[in-house]
Order: C-alpha cells, then structure tokens, then sequence
C-alpha cells in the first residue's frame, strides 16, 4: 500500500494524543471492557496499561492473552486528517516481568504521573501489549487494516 508511511505516522499521533483507550478482554465467551490509561512504545508496536490483580479484567488477562484496544479519534485535530475516526490495536497482552518493570513503568509514570499511587500499589500489574494489527474507521464504508510488519516496514 503506498499510504503506509502517513498511517503509521497518523496511527503514531492519535497515540501519543490519547491518554486513554478501551480494552476488551473475554473469558468463556462473555466479553469485558474496561477503560484503561495506555502509553505506546516501540514504534507503535506495544501499548502499556495497568490493572489491579484482583479484577475481572486480571482474570480473564491471565486466561486469555488476546486483546483489543479501542482508542477514539473523533476528537482530535490533527494536521492532514478529517475528524471523525478510531482506531482498534489487536495483540497479545503479557504482565511485565521483572527485567522490563522498571523501563515500562518509569515510562507510563511520566506518561500518567497521576497514577503514581496506583502504578506504585503491591496490587498493580503492568501489562505490555505486543501489537499486531491496526484498524481504522473513518466512516461507514471507510475500514483499512494493517498488520504492524507492514506499517513498521514501511516507516523504516
């Protein structure tokens, strides 16, 4: 596609505007979502958030690692784009281990300093989505698809 370049910038812009995003998670056919703070990293390839270990959304998390993240576009301005779209990130989510706490959580704390008190909790669990495709919607009969190979591939 010879537009993948502007959307990996487009898709790169609409998340360092977003503070926040929709998860969605499923455990025995009963889908869940949640509102969560996200801070993207890698180029588009991950997305942090966090969550308390004892909810519903840890739960299913740790049974089925298959996400999708919604993150609302229509109110945004940004140079070169129409209002009025949204974007859904589809990946895999994992809790940080040991090795990449540290990196990952400085990382969403500078992004949400808000949450220090939460983020800092014995209870907290920071999550690192591996992203493999984007969608977009700009309207009706608008809807594109990339796989994040094909966008990371393009950008360089």
């Amino acid at each position: 596609m010879k537009h993948q370049p502007d959307m990996i910038q487009l898709i790169e812009k609409v998340l360092q505007a977003a503070g926040f995003a929709v998860l969605t998670t499923e455990h025995d056919g009963q889908p869940h979502a949640s509102l969560v703070a996200i801070t993207p990293s890698g180029n588009c390839r991950h997305l942090l958030f966090a969550t308390y270990r004892g909810t519903r959304k840890y739960r299913n998390l740790i049974g089925n690692t298959k996400v999708a993240l919604f993150i609302d576009g229509r109110g945004m301005s940004i140079p070169g784009q129409r209002e009025g779209f949204v974007i859904t990130a589809l990946g895999r989510a994992e809790e940080i281990a040991d090795a990449g706490l540290d990196t990952a959580l400085n990382a969403h704390l500078e992004r949400h300093p808000d949450l220090e008190s939460f983020l800092r909790s014995t209870g907290c669990a920071l999550f690192r989505v591996t992203v493999g495709a984007y969608q977009m919607v700009r309207g009706i009969d608008d809807v594109r698809w990339w796989t994040i190979d094909d966008l990371t591939d393009a950008h360089g």
